[in-house]
């Protein structure tokens, strides 16, 4: 095979040798901001639900009160720090500092998990944290006149309606963790980026490498948009909803000889 010379006979000869080399990296990109955002969810879900937890009355044991701020304050130190610092930052500190200080040998592997995760959470924490204080608090005040507790308003009443407000920032979230993994090559995570500055060392052409990576990144990027897309409406529903008049027609049944998808009843 003759020698590229072109732009893009070297973008098809790059692509060719390294096209098992590339999608390694996006193997590992994809396992990295996945697992990392599921996880982050989980924590942000968790952090989220704890802020939002009533202060104690004023007749209430000072301990519980102590506790209460205590606990607040290390939930907003956690948010703060990890909103505030960059994910190459918390890398090198996360995978250096506990070899350094807890004498810990993770693997990158892992540390780049821990890191993803712990500052998706942080975000998805005020995230949480802002969907919960947007559902009427009615609803809130109706919940606890029938004696559910605050757990049972969170799982039964307000967390469901949340977290379907909050899926698009989910998408977000996910979005740019399969970006911003690619700083975890300072710790030799062997991501794509990692992969793809090391095939550009080779032949020394940056451009084209480069070129073949942000196409890789935009394909990931835009099914994974696509897909949440086609999530968030399957969860809306049908928007289509015929009134049925429970007088006219008792056993709900349409007229025509075809069903609306989405029926509402007026009792």
């Amino acid at each position: 095979m003759a020698s590229p010379t072109t732009f893009m006979e070297w973008v098809v000869f790059l692509l060719h040798k390294y096209l098992s080399f590339f999608l390694q990296g996006c193997e590992i990109t994809l396992v990295l901001a996945l697992v990392g955002t599921l996880l982050g969810c989980v924590i942000g879900l968790l952090v989220g639900v704890l802020r939002t937890v009533p202060a104690p009355g004023p007749k209430a044991n000072p301990a519980i009160k102590v506790l209460y701020r205590l606990m607040q304050f290390i939930l907003l130190a956690y948010i703060e720090i990890f909103r505030g610092t960059p994910m190459m930052v918390q890398a090198m500190v996360v995978y250096y500092g506990s070899m350094q200080v807890f004498n810990l040998n993770m693997s990158p592997m892992f540390a780049g998990f821990l890191v993803v995760s712990i500052n998706t959470g942080a975000y998805m924490a005020e995230t949480v944290r802002g969907g919960i204080e947007s559902i009427d608090a009615g609803q809130t005040e109706a919940a606890k006149a029938i004696g559910m507790t605050h757990w049972q308003t969170m799982a039964c009443v307000i967390m469901p309606q949340t977290i379907r407000n909050i899926l698009p920032q989910i998408g977000n979230n996910l979005i740019i963790n399969i970006k911003d993994t690619s700083v975890l090559n300072v710790i030799s995570v062997t991501e794509l980026y990692f992969n793809g500055k090391s095939a550009a060392g080779i032949y020394y052409r940056y451009f084209e490498v480069y070129f073949l990576i942000s196409i890789l990144y935009f394909i990931m990027t835009f099914a994974c948009a696509r897909l949440l897309r086609w999530a968030e409406r399957k969860i809306d529903g049908s928007g289509y909803y015929q009134l049925v008049d429970p007088l006219a027609d008792p056993t709900g049944t349409l007229p025509t000889k075809k069903k609306a998808k989405g029926v509402m009843r007026l009792w």
